[in-house]
């Protein structure tokens, strides 16, 4: 009998374990749905071109505020983002010019993959996210990245726009306000989520 009630507090703890799980990595879908990730690849790591970067990075922040506008939603920024990638490409270029550069800027709107990442007070779920890539030159260097809509990067995040709190649930906003030293949940999701990636990778 009592090996019989052990048996069952097993696989009670192992259900509620999976269910937490399952419920988890719905809220992370839910959190990548919402997200579009800004990703600068400078061209290689030396001083100059990582400085160049964070150059870059500033003019095409200021230039987001312009094109988002009144966008409240990840599918109109989406469209705008498209529509608008020359305008991109054409911020980044003007800025590597000006540096005294000859190699030029690419922009790609894919979906990308990301570790798990803490910002600030915010911890992103490993996964795919819609993504701006801004390739210079060989895009051989170190990256920098953030959270281009809704627009948590500074100087894009201003006084009235559009926050997490406005296109995420109460549960996903819990869940990116968690700190993922003590969520053992984040790196159960990561090695999910890496498992995916190695398959997608596959030939």
């Amino acid at each position: 009998m009592k090996l019989k009630l052990v048996e069952i507090a097993f696989f009670l703890s192992l259900f509620i374990c999976i269910f937490s799980c399952l419920s988890f990595e719905n809220d992370c879908k839910g959190i990548r749905k919402e997200i579009m990730r800004l990703h600068v690849i400078a061209n290689s790591d030396s001083e100059a071109d990582q400085t160049l970067k964070l150059d870059v990075r500033d003019s095409i922040l200021e230039k987001s505020k312009e094109l988002f506008g009144t966008q409240n939603n990840i599918s109109d920024a989406t469209e705008i983002l498209k529509s608008k990638k020359q305008a991109l490409i054409k911020t980044a270029d003007e800025v590597i010019k000006k540096a005294g550069y000859n190699y030029k800027a690419r922009v790609e709107i894919a979906e990308s993959y990301f570790p798990t990442r803490q910002y600030d007070s915010v911890t992103l779920p490993a996964g795919y996210y819609k993504s701006v890539r801004v390739i210079l030159g060989e895009g051989k260097g170190q990256n920098w990245w953030c959270v281009l809509f809704p627009p948590m990067c500074l100087p894009a995040a201003a006084k009235g726009e559009i926050n997490l709190n406005d296109v995420l649930t109460q549960s996903q906003m819990k869940l990116v306000k968690s700190d993922p030293r003590f969520e053992v949940r984040f790196w159960i999701v990561e090695k999910l989520q890496n498992l995916k990636r190695s398959h997608k990778q596959k030939p």
